[in-house]
């Protein structure tokens, strides 16, 4: 029974955060999922989306976790794009055509990059 209802977790969270044009809270995601899963069984969906590359997580300007799904990746998934925080409606978006640039000093390894960069989106422009 557990397998199945995990099961059903993971394929709700996954469209819901696919549908989505923007990136979700795990307080957003847990409120549409209207009392399928507990509040635990969504992290740990969350984390094994995460971990099999079905969606990238964003921390945005408060410090706070997002979950986005890559909407342009095609075969090779690359979460290594700008997300854009709105100040004034909160929502978060990936900018996928959007590839920030940097460079490190020699003996730097990157494992992971999160660029959020915030101001007004043009709902609220």
């Amino acid at each position: 029974m557990k397998q199945t209802r995990n099961t059903t977790a993971k394929t709700e969270i996954l469209d819901l955060i696919s549908q989505s044009e923007v990136a979700l809270s795990h307080s957003e995601i847990q409120s549409a999922l209207d009392g399928l899963c507990d509040r635990v069984t969504i992290y740990r969906v969350l984390n094994r989306l995460v971990e099999e590359d079905l969606v990238h997580k964003v921390v945005n300007t408060d410090g706070g976790v997002k979950y986005a799904s890559c909407h342009s990746c095609a075969t090779t998934h690359n979460h290594n794009h700008i997300h854009f925080s709105c100040q004034k409606c909160k929502s978060v978006t990936c900018l996928e055509n959007v590839e920030p640039s940097f460079k490190l000093p020699k003996k730097y390894k990157v494992s992971e990059v999160n660029f959020t960069v915030s101001g007004i989106c043009p709902k609220c422009s």
